[in-house]
């Protein structure tokens, strides 16, 4: 009968009552049906789990050992309790004995049980541990989440994204009183909210993964802020989309829409968007659900050539043409050029204008396109500057019968 939960933050709240309330009934300590209140027993035993979830995830670690649990201040037995949350598994330790291993039964479980954690020692002035973890001294709540947000910057594989996700819906007052005292008494008053708000609006990103400046829209999700999906929304109704200048945020959220969407785009062509730099290298991330891409006047790292490549070898991999138009690459499109004969790729078309290639970038493809890429049919090479001893052996590869790809080669426009 009650509203159903807007956010994960506010679903996974609601699953720690509903384990609660379970484990109450099985245990006969209650039988009511209303939403479950946390005893100071439970809150204890919750807030070593996230001792737990917390020390593990920074460490990259999903599966733990007795020891661990003690170190926790755990007793086995009560995790167990706790059956929703905490499972055991087993795993051989060697040809002799097995060792009980545990682990939570979901890793994003282990997420926001980590970040309930991390904003209760934060609420309750545990400065050490948010040094430990950030390296840095934190003030503030704004603090807290910035540097949370860098910190799942440098990670490739996004395994803070959910978590810093949490730790931003947390600081919601209807998600503080859900889970009754846990997190402990917080300073959070609409000023602070709306410059957390403010601060995710602003973030720069530049080199950063595509896909992990998505996360920031999705902690703008968290924390109930709907204007920048809104703005979005109405700007894909739009007819004359090149008139509005596009903000970071607004790209990150327009790249998540797209690549969302059930329909794939018959083209992603970031010269129809009127945006920065960085608002073109966060619209990278929507290559990965359309038929032809043309990435034009952006500079692609390694983390954007990571997006793409992943694109290319996706399963079900949609990506049919690539432009790179005034582009730069600089010792970051070896794995680009290597997928093409990666056995999802399904790539009929490259083409590359106005753009300079470096010599290790023409070895590079060199090397790619005498693997004989399956599905690759066409190379062109418009107006572009292929520096080095690697243009001759290119060319050369190019034009010998040897190779089957049907070439166009315009040295100016």
């Amino acid at each position: 009968r009650a509203e159903l939960p807007k956010t994960l933050t506010d679903m996974y709240s609601h699953f720690l009552l509903v384990q609660i309330k379970k484990k109450k009934h099985k245990y006969s300590e209650g039988h009511g049906t209303g939403v479950q209140k946390l005893t100071n027993a439970d809150r204890e035993v919750l807030l070593k789990l996230g001792q737990l979830a917390f020390e593990h995830l920074e460490k990259e670690n999903i599966v733990f050992y007795q020891e661990d649990l003690e170190q926790c201040g755990l007793d086995v037995t009560e995790v167990l309790v706790y059956s929703g949350v905490c499972t055991e598994i087993f795993k051989e330790e060697s040809v002799i004995f097995q060792k009980p291993v545990y682990c939570f039964v979901h890793l994003s479980i282990q997420e926001f049980l980590a970040a309930v954690y991390m904003f209760h020692c934060y609420t309750n002035r545990k400065t050490e541990v948010l040094q430990d973890f950030l390296s840095k001294d934190i003030s503030s709540l704004e603090d807290l989440l910035s540097n949370a947000m860098e910190k799942s910057f440098l990670s490739d594989s996004g395994y803070l994204e959910l978590f810093v996700r949490f730790l931003h819906g947390l600081t919601l007052k209807s998600n503080q009183r859900l889970l009754g005292g846990l997190l402990g008494q917080t300073k959070s008053s609409p000023q602070i909210i709306q410059r957390v708000i403010n601060n995710l609006k602003e973030i720069k990103t530049y080199d950063k993964c595509p896909d992990r400046s998505l996360n920031i829209f999705h902690c703008l999700m968290e924390m109930n802020d709907l204007s920048v999906h809104r703005e979005i929304q109405e700007f894909l109704k739009s007819e004359n989309k090149s008139v509005k200048k596009l903000s970071g945020i607004q790209c990150s959220a327009l790249a998540y829409m797209l690549q969302m969407s059930e329909e794939v785009l018959d083209e992603l062509d970031l010269m129809k968007y009127n945006t920065s730099q960085e608002g073109r290298q966060r619209l990278v991330a929507a290559v990965r659900n359309c038929r032809k891409a043309r990435l034009h006047d952006v500079w692609l790292s390694e983390n954007h050539c990571k997006t793409v490549t992943s694109a290319l070898i996706c399963n079900n991999s949609n990506l049919r043409a690539l432009q790179l138009s005034s582009i730069k690459l600089r010792d970051s499109e070896e794995a680009l050029f290597a997928s093409l004969g990666h056995p999802n790729c399904r790539l009929e078309t490259l083409r590359f204008e106005n753009s300079t290639l470096p010599e290790n970038s023409c070895a590079a493809l060199l090397s790619a396109l005498k693997s004989n890429p399956p599905y690759l049919k066409r190379l062109d090479l418009i107006a572009c500057n292929l520096e080095g001893a690697g243009m001759k052996q290119l060319y050369d590869y190019l034009e010998s019968p040897h190779c089957k790809l049907q070439f166009k080669r315009v040295t100016s426009i």
